[in-house]
């Protein structure tokens, strides 16, 4: 895919995000690391990671994708949001690259393969920022059978949405908010390109699930709460799993109120009563078990990011038969 368009004789149109930034000639976009290198888009940060670990799965959070296993997991500097509570604040507003450190698309997956990771994640900071390193990446680990997962904040532009339908296996996207408001005062993003994203990945086949970061305050209202389960119910459908996640204070907001466990036991009964059948509560050590929605039996259970029993037999419950939607080999 073409990752800019020319916009006049010293600016491109950047195609890699909604923000859709016009770079002139030697300068970067709103991520800090796309620059206009003489009417062509250089991704500054290409095969310069700056977090490489192996996790567990369960942390990305994805719990319907290949439990117990792991996934080499990496990001790079940069971000296209500017969210004051990011956990990964000191790599996602960082513009300084470290070129002494290169590793190659190839080189990516064979250290997946080498460590037994059934997946590749691009998380930590936006993936879309550094989609020409991802997709490369991405293409040689699914022909070697490698899953490829987008831990994001959703504000991928139309085409590269399209163009990660032939690689992409899974993703993780953040609703961070139901207000565009707050989206674009607070976050620097936009609320209708999130919900696009959702929608598209869900409908050209690639496993979705979401996130919200309940902040006491900010948005956890019932009305909020209510309009998100609603939309994920109606727009993406009821078996989208949902991550309803604490706040910790961390960042710009190191002195806001961490998010009560009642405040996320208040959404999920919300989220339960639109019809949502997988809803699981992150940063707390309780309800993060998967149970089938037809028989109420006990499929998976979790613990601190670990999948402690997995009961599924092919993607369907032992009981009753039902098919538990997810990735599982």
């Amino acid at each position: 895919m073409e990752y800019y368009k020319k916009y006049s004789n010293d600016k491109i149109i950047c195609n890699l995000c909604s923000h859709y930034c016009k770079i002139k000639n030697g300068k970067v976009g709103f991520c800090g690391v796309n620059r206009n290198e003489n009417g062509k888009l250089d991704t500054l940060v290409y095969g310069h990671p700056v977090a490489l670990n192996i996790d567990p799965i369960e942390k990305k959070p994805l719990y319907h994708v290949l439990p117990r296993s792991k996934a080499l997991s990496f990001g790079t500097v940069g971000c296209n949001f500017k969210c004051p509570f990011c956990q990964n604040w000191d790599i996602s507003q960082e513009k300084n690259i470290d070129r002494t450190i290169y590793i190659s698309p190839e080189q990516m997956v064979n250290l997946a393969l080498e460590h037994n990771c059934k997946s590749i994640a691009y998380t930590y900071n936006e993936p879309a920022i550094f989609y020409p390193y991802a997709r490369d990446i991405g293409i040689i680990a699914k022909e070697k059978g490698v899953k490829n997962l987008f831990i994001t904040n959703g504000f991928e532009t139309a085409d590269v949405l399209k163009d990660m339908t032939s690689w992409l296996d899974a993703a993780n996207v953040d609703l961070k908010s139901w207000s565009n408001e707050y989206y674009e005062k607070s976050l620097k993003g936009g609320l209708e390109a999130v919900k696009k994203t959702i929608v598209t990945m869900k409908e050209e086949g690639i496993w979705v699930e979401v996130t919200t970061l309940l902040i006491e305050g900010q948005n956890d209202s019932d009305e909020d709460i209510e309009a998100m389960a609603q939309f994920l119910a109606k727009s993406v459908g009821v078996d989208t799993p949902w991550h309803l996640s604490a706040f910790h204070p961390d960042y710009k907001m190191n002195t806001h109120k961490r998010t009560d466990l009642k405040t996320l036991q208040r959404a999920k009964k919300i989220a339960q009563d639109a019809g949502l059948n997988y809803v699981y509560l992150g940063n707390v050590a309780i309800d993060s078990d998967t149970i089938c929605p037809n028989c109420g039996e006990l499929l998976i259970r979790r613990t601190a990011f670990e999948t402690v029993s997995n009961q599924l037999i092919d993607g369907h419950c032992p009981r009753c038969k039902r098919v538990i939607e997810g990735i599982w080999e």
